[in-house]
């Protein structure tokens, strides 16, 4: 009877053994990723995702800051960085301040909805006395007054708070995203943030036919 009760233990001992080995070797999940998440661009620069979603091939692009990096720079979320490179910039537009992130679909999962931040459509600039808000990697939500947007130069002006980090954070109005953060001027939080347009990053992006044209957010 010991002998047996020795013999079952044992087996239950290797069958545990073997779950653990196949626990080990399970895919890892995809990340979620969306606009107002954190990203790590080549091992160097944090910045925030805009949006993700697909273009006309299929493929799964996001946009972020011009600034963040170059053609080639690699993406890692940075809420998961065992997860490793994700994603790669396959184009950056210095004039506009934009950046076209091609993800592996394999490592991400899009998400329309990043903490306070959700994300149904792209619409046009928004004007004064709108108050839009921004969701960044840094100073998370923060809500302003829009002071105005310049169509000429694709730009609009927001009292919204951010700071290093935050640039590329999506700018919405309700759901509906208008522009992106690029900089702002004086001090952090207190000189007003400027931020392109969507409108008119759209519209550059599909003018190329590559990469991202055709764009629509999850």
């Amino acid at each position: 009877m010991l002998q047996r009760i020795i013999s079952v233990l044992a087996a239950v001992v290797i069958a545990l053994g073997l779950g653990l080995v196949v626990t080990g070797t399970a895919v890892a999940a995809a990340t979620p990723l969306g606009g107002g998440s954190g990203i790590i661009i080549s091992d160097e620069t944090i910045c925030t995702l805009t949006t993700i979603g697909r273009d006309n091939g299929g493929r799964l692009v996001g946009i972020t800051a011009g600034h963040c990096g170059g053609p080639g720079s690699t993406v890692v979320p940075e809420d998961d960085e065992g997860a490793g490179v994700v994603g790669t910039l396959v184009e950056s537009n210095s004039e506009l301040d934009y950046a076209i992130i091609e993800f592996n679909p394999a490592k991400v999962t899009p998400v329309r909805t990043v903490d306070s931040a959700t994300i149904t459509s792209i619409g046009q600039p928004a004007s004064f006395p709108a108050i839009a808000c921004k969701e960044g990697r840094t100073t998370g939500q923060t809500c302003g007054v829009v002071w105005g947007n310049l169509s000429a130069d694709a730009q609009t002006w927001t009292q919204v708070c951010v700071d290093h980090g935050d640039s590329g954070a999506p700018v919405t109005v309700g759901t509906t995203l208008v522009a992106m953060v690029n900089a702002y001027l004086y001090v952090p939080c207190l000189g007003p943030e400027l931020g392109t347009n969507m409108s008119s990053i759209i519209a550059d992006i599909n003018s190329d036919g590559g990469v991202g044209a055709g764009f629509q957010p999850i």
